[in-house]
């Protein structure tokens, strides 16, 4: 099977363009050092801040096929820590609490979430927070 010169150019000019999207993504993405999501079986952490600075800060417990009541709290290793609300939810439901810290934490503090369903823990994802 013979292909020719044209298979190639085209082949060519798709690579060079993925390329050049790819950078283009690269590039316009700001850093995002603190702003993400962590999780742990039923548990997930997810900030929206850059930097080491924290203003509000989600927890989401799954209630699987349980249900019941849902409490979580958010700490920090350097002694910071708050409660999320305590609520009861339905079956397959995401539970979301937030907890406002509004400052910033040195680089390395570890910034953790434990959320309890029915008073049982359900997950603890934790991650580092970096300048």
């Amino acid at each position: 099977m013979r292909i020719g010169k044209s298979a190639f150019k085209r082949l060519g000019v798709m690579l060079t363009a993925a390329t050049a999207l790819t950078g283009a993504t690269v590039v316009a993405s700001a850093p995002a050092h603190a702003a993400g999501e962590w999780c742990n079986n039923w548990v997930c952490i997810e900030t929206y801040d850059t930097g080491t600075y924290l203003g509000r800060v989600e927890l989401n417990v799954w209630s699987s096929s349980l249900g019941g009541t849902v409490t979580g709290r958010v700490w920090t290793t350097n002694g910071w820590s708050a409660n999320t609300k305590r609520e009861t939810v339905g079956k397959f439901t995401t539970y979301r609490g937030y907890v406002y810290p509004q400052r910033h934490f040195p680089a390395g503090t570890r910034l953790c979430g434990e959320g309890w369903l029915d008073g049982r823990s359900v997950g603890l994802p934790c991650v580092t927070i970096t300048a």
